[in-house]
């Protein structure tokens, strides 16, 4: 529950106006009557001008007197309050935090490199001023507390080869990713009065001492991969040439001889290099 409280204080410019009519005054009493009573009103002026308060827009001042909360102002402008009072400043307008770069264990013990970007503002003041000691320390290190469990919940990536398929996973599922990571920093930062408006990952890359062994390991999945499809596909073309050959009676071939053009086609389609073709000026039948 928020203990905040929204006050409107005396219009500043008023009281701008009565602090000049005083000094003007006590000019006035002390030269033309040489009444030193008159200086009272520099004092009296002078206790005044420590009450005038300024309040940008999109900034707060959280007033205290004397260890009692008393309210926040919102409304910008200028305002006049107890001389007393005790004001801090609090902004209300949104900012951005991108965190360091981590280095954590996914959900499968892979050590990755993770950061994030934050987008906060402060949503009530009451909580930010004195539920937390520093509240803007304080969403960096819960910022970092949140990036280390979001990244031990999930997978950097999908191993479905070694029959570890992911429904979400750090590197593809960024938008899942993305939403539980603001669930998890909502969360945290409620204590502290901090809205929480986007958090996204801002780096995400496998750790240094297996960077490159991951890479191989990617390579080979897109190699083989590729490979599936030649052959996939060269399987397809030699079933296609045996049925024309056949259908158009070009050439009546035996099993053996069929085993062997087989042979030959799928070593020229899924070979790395060219073929260097062998003419053979003999027949069939030698």
């Amino acid at each position: 529950m928020s203990n905040e409280k929204t006050i409107v204080p005396a219009n500043g410019y008023l009281m701008l106006f009565i602090f000049f009519i005083i000094i003007i005054i006590g000019v006035l009493g002390i030269l033309m009557t040489k009444n030193p009573w008159f200086i009272g009103l520099f004092f009296l002026a002078f206790i005044c001008l420590p009450g005038f308060v300024l309040v940008n827009p999109n900034g707060s001042r959280v007033l205290l007197l004397f260890g009692k909360y008393i309210g926040t102002i919102k409304k910008n402008g200028l305002f006049w309050v107890n001389p007393l009072y005790a004001k801090k400043k609090i902004s209300l307008r949104a900012r951005n935090f991108d965190s360091e770069r981590l280095k954590v264990n996914d959900k499968l013990g892979n050590p990755v490199i993770i950061s994030t970007i934050l987008v906060w503002r402060v949503r009530d003041t009451h909580k930010a001023a004195f539920d937390v000691d520093n509240y803007e320390n304080f969403v960096r290190i819960q910022t970092d507390a949140a990036v280390r469990e979001l990244a031990s919940k999930y997978p950097y990536d999908n191993f479905a080869d070694e029959g570890m398929d992911a429904d979400i996973t750090l590197r593809s599922s960024m938008e899942e990713v993305n939403e539980a990571l603001v669930k998890g920093l909502d969360e945290r930062l409620t204590i502290a009065g901090i809205e929480v408006l986007e958090s996204r990952i801002g780096y995400l890359a496998y750790a240094n001492e297996i960077a490159s062994a991951m890479l191989k390991r990617q390579q080979a999945t897109a190699i083989v991969a590729a490979r599936h499809k030649i052959v996939e596909g060269a399987v397809s073309m030699v079933e296609m040439a045996l049925e024309e050959l056949s259908k158009k009676q070009v050439v009546d071939l035996d099993e053996e001889r069929k085993a062997a053009m087989v042979s030959n086609l799928m070593v020229i389609l899924c070979g790395d290099k060219d073929a260097s073709p062998v003419v053979n000026t003999g027949t069939l039948n030698m």
